[in-house]
């Protein structure tokens, strides 16, 4: 929501109670005022952006919009439910676009009337920083809703991508199976942590190793795409490590939990 308040889209944005709605509030809020701080943003401006931001639990109320982005956690009932719902409380000629990482957009645009206007949008974390958007076009997506969505993420100011509809898009698709690679590495005992990331950043250039990475993008997270795309290809390489299952069992998520394979405390 940050980065289409910030390109002058009013935004309402919907969360499942009130304070889920008041901790997207304060994290736009202090995401802004450190852009502020670093003179990437004006006072004028963040105050313009916080103006465009409304919250609300009633999915009701997105009614009359005209794009919708869904963002929920990626499991294909609740995305299946969300946009069943859309599909009935919006116009027939709006967008809805998902910013899924993994789940193919064809699955989603069989649950609406409107296959030719459901679109991927994969945006990367954060947001507000990583400047990439993979587009992605399902079988049924028209030329019309492919160039809304590029068109709007360029007004982001993003750079667009475009993916053909299948698992993991493009850099999913490319990262999952060097994360798993880095996990299976740890728990063999071939190298520490602290070693398999450094190799990585200082070998190859990257700015975090794959084990930092996996803690940011959230342990939970990178098992259940590992899971799609293994159910997709079928191919090994996708398939999820058994340390990383058992460390998401035992609710070691990354940063998002405190821990993972550091400790975030």
């Amino acid at each position: 929501m940050e980065v289409a308040a910030k390109a002058g889209f009013d935004v309402t944005f919907v969360e499942v109670d009130d304070e889920r709605i008041a901790l997207g509030r304060e994290r736009f809020e202090a995401s802004t005022a450190k852009a502020v701080d670093r003179g990437k943003l004006t006072s004028e401006e963040r105050d313009a952006s916080l103006a465009r931001i409304a919250g609300t639990t009633d999915i009701a109320d997105l009614a009359d919009a005209d794009l919708v982005i869904e963002a929920a956690t990626e499991a294909l009932d609740v995305k299946l439910e969300i946009f069943r719902r859309l599909d009935e409380l919006t116009r027939p000629d709006v967008v809805l676009a998902t910013n899924t990482s993994s789940i193919p957009i064809a699955e989603l645009a069989a649950n609406t009337k409107r296959s030719d206007r459901i679109v991927g949008m994969h945006f990367f974390n954060p947001p507000p920083v990583m400047g990439l958007l993979e587009v992605i076009r399902a079988l049924t997506t028209s030329d019309e809703a492919v160039d809304l969505a590029r068109g709007v993420g360029e007004r982001m100011g993003k750079t667009t991508v475009l993916a053909k509809d299948r698992a993991g898009f493009i850099v999913n698709f490319l990262l999952l199976p060097y994360l798993n690679s880095a996990v299976r590495m740890l728990d063999e005992g071939f190298a520490t942590r602290e070693d398999i990331d450094a190799a990585v950043k200082l070998g190859l250039g990257h700015p975090m190793g794959p084990l930092e990475l996996t803690d940011l993008i959230g342990l939970d997270t990178a098992l259940h795409v590992s899971n799609v795309l293994f159910d997709e290809f079928k191919d090994p390489i996708y398939a999820a490590p058994t340390l990383l299952k058992r460390m998401v069992t035992a609710g070691f998520l990354g940063r998002k939990s405190g821990k993972g394979f550091y400790d975030h405390g």
